[in-house]
């Protein structure tokens, strides 16, 4: 009596008192906690064509230990022998079941003397099952299943376990196409020790366009509700890496009930914490757009023999990319570790602008009533010398006016217009153009460039025509989208708005004006000053838009490398817009180190061709109307243009 007594309550002990525990430690034992993956965020242009998305993948993994139990075994085996019996199809879930179990324990009772062949079959019928929905051929999966069970048995014997254990991945991230189909089979015939293993798979359906923008993921590791490490993807570049809060689902789980020996018991609930998708992030850019600069800059550095540049095309009136396009560059879907290392040149590389840096004097001086357009200065015949400053002319030229400094790009002139200015107040204009600091676009790693602000007037000298001072193209654009519309400074745009998958826009992002950097009729004078630029006494002629008027300005600067400069080696560009009087885009070519001895290697003879054709491009992709007549030399140039 006092003994049953002492089991009775603890019996009551363990069933009422440590209820909770000890269904906490059964559950720990019985229930099995398996992730679902949060969809990521697809990532689109202005016109909603698809740049990023994720497609469900799975990867089948099989777990040895259940492969080689015959008691797991024999449930496929017994099913493959009810469900050919008459009638079957008549059987509610409930009597099918209790059939499987039925012939199941015949079965075993049958192989009782020979476990080794029954798990033979089950293997066989497998890979009968299973190979030609995986895409294998049915010789290759058996005999790496075996080659893997042999494997697991050699080290069981070797660690001194009763069973062999393990698991290895048959085939890896296999489209969704297939996934249904396996899981299918899987369930229907209660295949045992092979488990599907969903994620998602980053795709990048044009993945050469825009590559520094778009950005790419990569594994990472996490850190679950429970502490346990979790591996997703993790954007590391680009959009994908600037808008992870976005564009990252979160992952839920599902509570799969097992028995003792692992196997999952059929027909039980399990409870389920359903994954959230990520958001969706459209883009500014236009993918029309995008291909004509990511060809033409193909082409422009082919032809000029480089290896480094980029082209940028924004809208001057709301600061929004329409395209952007950096070399070297890497493939989306095939990353290259070595590629990688390349930054963004639009964004991350810097460099002395030369001559496009002349509109700021130019601009300033205007904005400042210090000039008028005509106001004429002596450029001291091509060679200016004042103590130890020196300032050197590609021609003698005698008197200029601003216009015509800007026409023919005198450094001497622009230094005139530097020195009226004065240093402080330049260096200020030179700020509020944006250069020296980072334009704030959502895009990680972008240079501040360097403006130093030297009290050194050979330094100042040299910065009123490009040199001692260095920016990125993408402030270059920036600047000349100030002039090609109101004087007013944007803040480049290149996310429009993150999207939920009803369509429920969740964040706009607007245009943004940073600051007025000159008077709306300044900034015309100086489109009319750009424009002169392009006519045949200007640096860049071959700049010229056929049908539009076109405004801009050329550069080259002498190549610096560890602080020195390398004679022989320039980087040329050339900054424009159009129509020049009421721009629709502005563009920038930029080509770093051209090595071509085809013609003498300036921003208007090399980035200047590359501009008037992706101009011309441009025009006929946007629809625009043309404002000039087309001279006859240009017709089959434009006629080519349409075809394109």
């Amino acid at each position: 009596m006092a003994g049953l007594s002492a089991l009775s309550v603890r019996l009551i002990q363990i069933q009422v008192w440590n209820r909770k525990d000890m269904a906490g430690k059964s559950s720990r034992t019985f229930d099995s906690k398996e992730p679902l993956v949060g969809l990521r965020g697809t990532i689109v242009d202005r016109n909603e064509e698809v740049l990023a998305k994720s497609m469900p993948v799975a990867s089948i993994v099989v777990d040895l230990q259940h492969l080689s139990d015959p008691l797991l075994v024999s449930f496929p085996l017994a099913y493959e022998r009810v469900s050919g019996e008459p009638g079957w199809e008549l059987l509610n879930p409930q009597e099918q079941k209790q059939r499987v179990l039925g012939m199941r324990g015949v079965i075993l009772k049958e192989s009782e003397d020979s476990p080794d062949a029954l798990i033979e079959k089950g293997v066989a019928q497998a890979v009968s099952l299973l190979a030609r929905p995986l895409g294998l051929k049915r010789e290759e999966m058996y005999s790496k299943l075996r080659e893997e069970l042999a494997n697991a048995k050699k080290r069981a014997v070797k660690l001194g376990l009763k069973k062999p254990g393990g698991e290895f991945c048959l085939v890896k991230e296999r489209p969704a196409d297939d996934i249904e189909r396996v899981r299918e089979l899987i369930s229907k015939n209660w295949l045992e020790g092979f488990r599907l293993n969903e994620s998602y798979k980053r795709w990048y359906p044009s993945e050469l366009l825009a590559t520094h923008i778009v950005g790419y993921t990569s594994e990472g590791k996490d850190t679950g509700e429970d502490g346990e490490e979790v591996f997703r993807p993790i954007g590391k570049y680009g959009i994908e890496a600037a808008l992870e809060e976005y564009l990252a689902g979160s992952d839920g789980w599902q509570m799969q009930r097992r028995a003792p020996n692992g196997a999952r018991i059929p027909g039980d609930t399990s409870t389920l914490k359903p994954p959230r998708a990520g958001l969706n992030v459209q883009l500014s850019l236009d993918m029309g757009i995008q291909s004509i600069v990511e060809e033409e800059l193909d082409a422009g550095l082919a032809q000029w023999e480089s290896k480094r540049g980029c082209i940028i095309v924004m809208d001057p009136k709301t600061g929004e990319i329409l395209g952007m396009a950096s070399r070297p560059h890497f493939n989306l879907n095939h990353l290259d570790k070595e590629s990688l290392k390349e930054p963004c040149f639009a964004t991350q590389a810097i460099y002395e602008p030369g001559s496009t840096i002349k509109m700021v004097p130019s601009s300033a001086a205007l904005n400042e009533r210090l000039v008028t357009p005509q106001t004429q200065f002596f450029c001291y015949n091509g060679h200016y010398q004042m103590g130890k400053i020196t300032v050197p002319d590609h021609f003698p030229y005698g008197y200029l006016t601003v216009e015509g400094i800007l026409q023919k790009s005198s450094n001497i002139g622009a230094y005139q217009l530097g020195m009226a200015l004065g240093a402080p107040r330049y260096y200020d204009y030179l700020e509020k153009y944006g250069f020296g600091q980072k334009t704030g676009i959502l895009l990680s790693g972008e240079s501040r460039g360097i403006v130093p602000r030297s009290k050194n007037p050979l330094d100042f000298s040299r910065t009123t025509y490009g040199y001692a001072l260095a920016v990125t193209p993408l402030q270059v654009a920036t600047a000349y989208c100030a002039i090609a519309s109101d004087g007013k400074l944007r803040k480049p745009h290149i996310v429009k708005s993150v999207i939920a998958n009803d369509g429920t826009v969740v964040e706009r992002y607007e245009p943004e004006v940073v600051r007025e950097v000159i008077r709306p009729e300044t900034a015309k004078s100086m489109r009319a000053a750009l424009e002169k630029v392009v006519d045949p006494k200007g640096t860049a002629v071959q700049a010229k838009v056929p049908g539009y008027g076109t405004a801009g300005k050329t550069g080259t600067a002498v190549r610096i490398e560890k602080g020195r400069y390398q004679a022989g080696h320039y980087t040329v560009s050339f900054a424009g817009m159009c129509p020049a009087k009421d721009p629709a885009f502005v563009c920038v070519v930029v080509i770093d180190d051209p090595l071509t001895n085809k013609v003498t290697r300036y921003g208007g003879t090399i980035a200047a061709p590359v501009f008037s054709k992706v101009g011309a491009r441009l025009a006929a992709h946007m629809n625009l109307t043309p404002d000039e007549p087309v001279e006859e030399k240009d017709k089959d140039k434009l006629a080519g243009t349409k075809e394109q």
